[in-house]
């Protein structure tokens, strides 16, 4: 993944899609007097992922003469992305791939100039079934492929070892239940040393919000119920915020309120707080900061394994035959294990398709990364979010929802209910 949680940002509402569905068309076909066709390429990419990205497409364009990739990023980075691509859409000046957010695709794809990429993706040189389910449902939109994957990651506990022995708590094992997570923050939490049993992000956002499906989907409760017109967690989202609110009354849970959640990741790596359910994007800070960690499945209340998965995209505008198909033809190249193992190691990412990760660099990758192989593992069941138009409002109403819980502002039933009657009003509105 890039640039830790703050891709997780920033969830843009319905009325963007207004502008991206009624948008004019692209530009040039983008071939030159050399015959070369130049593919212009909005990544929204920092620091180690962009550096790496750029050598990748360097080495791309070296590879492929009638082609050339301009990685020029787009001038933001990724969690602005959505709004970037909407106003480029309704001018008509757009750029032949963008990094969206996973969860935002069902809004972009509501645009003619998505390319749908169903037989590039499921023709292309490493087979469609070889990636993962996660990978394969999140770029799949009523039924039809309408974007490349890009990143790959999933949710699970990394825990302070050095704090438990400390406090005398045994090292979670897999299988462990919410009730002994929440169980082991208050006995974790040390006022008096500043030290916090786990922590939550508390702006109310994605980065919200993504934690507690794992929890919704284990109870049962789905993000749209069956008639498509309610949410499917009236019941099951009490009972998850019912866990929430315990951390809270426990004072065991530090709650950031900063976008991104980097105050809750450095209170972690300063050895200040017992465990964080995060990403494998996480691991290398973790490293550097010569924490003595490890890495656990998250609890659940039924003791069947269960996190999420939160793939993020490749998408293809058209700007005519030419640039659509040389697009097309980067982004399968980057898909494939060679490329995939490179960018998946330097980006703090998963492997893409279980091609990738039996390559040997990345098995060496994951013998070399204690935890690692434990969100791997997490793919064989993990599950996305909806591809879904209403799904920014549902988060939304969801996030407000816990975060008046987190600080202690309202009862988990009253949170859902005031989430149900807006998330519900914006399934109602026809897409």
């Amino acid at each position: 993944m890039t640039d830790g949680m703050s891709r997780r940002g920033l969830l843009l509402g319905a009325a963007s899609v207004a502008a991206v569905s009624g948008c004019a068309g692209g530009g040039s076909d983008g071939v030159g007097a050399d015959g070369k066709v130049t593919v212009e390429l909005w990544h929204g990419q920092a620091d180690t992922a962009r550096k790496a990205l750029e050598k990748l497409v360097a080495e791309f364009n070296r590879t492929h003469p009638s082609i050339h990739v301009d990685a020029g990023g787009g001038g933001v980075l990724s969690d602005a992305m959505l709004q970037k691509v909407t106003a480029a859409l309704a001018a008509g000046s757009y750029p032949d791939i963008a990094y969206i957010f996973g969860s935002d695709l069902a809004s972009v794809a509501r645009s003619p100039r998505v390319v749908d990429l169903t037989d590039a993706m499921r023709d292309g040189p490493t087979p469609w079934t070889s990636y993962w389910k996660p990978v394969r449902d999140a770029v799949t939109v009523n039924g039809q492929v309408r974007a490349a994957p890009a990143v790959l990651d999933s949710l699970a506990v990394v825990y302070n070892r050095k704090l438990f022995r400390r406090a005398g708590v045994p090292f979670p094992k897999a299988g462990w239940t919410w009730d002994e997570f929440t169980a082991a923050a208050r006995q974790l939490t040390d006022s008096g040393r500043g030290v916090f049993g786990t922590g939550w992000p508390g702006v109310g956002d994605e980065d919200t919000v993504w934690r507690l499906w794992p929890m919704i989907w284990d109870l049962g409760g789905d993000v749209v119920a069956a008639d498509g017109k309610h949410i499917g967690f009236a019941k099951q989202g009490v009972r998850a915020l019912e866990t929430v609110a315990q951390l809270a009354r426990d004072k065991s849970v530090y709650v950031d309120m900063k976008s991104g959640s980097e105050q809750m990741y450095q209170v972690f790596l300063s050895g200040r707080m017992a465990m964080v359910p995060t990403g494998p994007w996480e691991l290398p800070d973790i490293m550097t900061a010569k924490i003595d960690y490890d890495v656990v499945p998250l609890p659940s209340y039924s003791g069947r394994p269960v996190t999420i998965s939160g793939p993020d995209t490749w998408t293809v505008f058209d700007n005519g035959s030419a640039r659509s198909r040389a697009a097309q033809e980067f982004v399968r190249w980057m898909m494939q294990p060679a490329q995939d193992v490179r960018w998946d190691i330097s980006a703090g990412s998963l492997p893409l398709s279980t091609a990738t990760a039996d390559r040997s660099q990345w098995r060496r990758h994951s013998a070399e990364t204690t935890g690692l192989h434990v969100f791997t593992d997490a793919l064989r069941t993990a599950r996305v979010r909806p591809i879904h138009a209403a799904y920014p409002q549902i988060s939304q109403a969801l996030g407000e929802a816990a975060v008046s819980v987190l600080l202690g502002r309202d009862s988990p039933k009253n949170a859902v209910d005031r989430c149900a009657d807006k998330a519900d009003a914006a399934l109602l509105i026809p897409r």
